[in-house]
């Protein structure tokens, strides 16, 4: 992952994204740009607006104030053609718990519009990488989790994007589980572009090109993995000091 060399192509761009409930900010004024090839780790403490500035990115929740733009398309005005280049794992990802991951996938493909040649071979090729293989035909309702996230990671690749937004994707999962979701994101990250939350600091000195933090609905910090830890040394007591309180 570290000798990969990214292009200076922006494929995630968040430009003062804003989100108010009411009176409460989920989140303000939050501007980054993620270059083609880059691995971007999100961090922040529960409730610091992670999820919410991340569903602004994909489309999914309209900003009150600001834009977003995946591979240059604007995602409150041309969210369609945005979304070709994007695949979107949201924590939790929603699945069709009767459907077996074989029919959920080709219910994605056709609700994506993949021709009936290439859906084939994009089934079998996610199906190959997120290694779903030994449990193709069982009911989702009875999976682990770890094959649960398996089946969303697959649904988010199906379409070949070359951007990807992932949120918390190792949450809940064993050590096993997470070494081989970390694995699969791994290859990804040699051919696309991603934006990963988590909360694993390893998982970000593992992976990550750069981290950007936010705290209480504010990005509080933007930067290498170096620069993190020299804000106190490692990466915990960084987060510690960056967040204050709210961690």
């Amino acid at each position: 992952m570290g000798n990969k060399v990214a292009s200076s192509t922006a494929m995630i761009e968040a430009i003062g994204l804003s989100k108010f409930y009411g009176p409460f900010a989920a989140a303000r004024e939050i501007s980054f740009s993620i270059n083609q090839g880059e691995l971007v780790a999100f961090l922040g403490p529960n409730g610091a607006g992670k999820s919410t500035t991340m569903k602004m990115l994909t489309g999914y929740l309209s900003p009150s104030e600001g834009s977003a733009r995946i591979a240059g398309h604007d995602m409150f005005s041309d969210r369609i053609a945005g979304s070709k280049h994007l695949g979107y794992l949201p924590e939790n990802g929603p699945l069709y718990p009767d459907m077996t991951p074989f029919s959920l996938l080709n219910f994605f493909a056709d609700a994506r519009g993949l021709e009936r040649d290439y859906k084939k071979v994009r089934i079998e090729a996610v199906v190959e990488m997120c290694d779903l293989k030994t449990v193709l035909h069982k009911a989702i309702s009875k999976l682990s989790k770890g094959f649960r996230q398996r089946v969303g990671m697959a649904q988010a690749l199906l379409h070949e994007p070359d951007v990807l937004i992932l949120d918390e994707p190792t949450a809940g999962l064993d050590p096993n589980q997470i070494r081989e979701v970390r694995n699969t994101m791994r290859k990804l990250g040699e051919t696309k572009t991603i934006l990963l939350s988590t909360h694993i600091l390893q998982e970000v000195e593992a992976m990550a090109s750069r981290v950007i933090m936010i705290n209480e609905g504010r990005k509080v910090f933007e930067g290498t993995v170096d620069d993190l830890k020299k804000v106190k040394g490692d990466l915990t007591d960084a987060f510690h000091k960056l967040t204050g309180a709210a961690a």
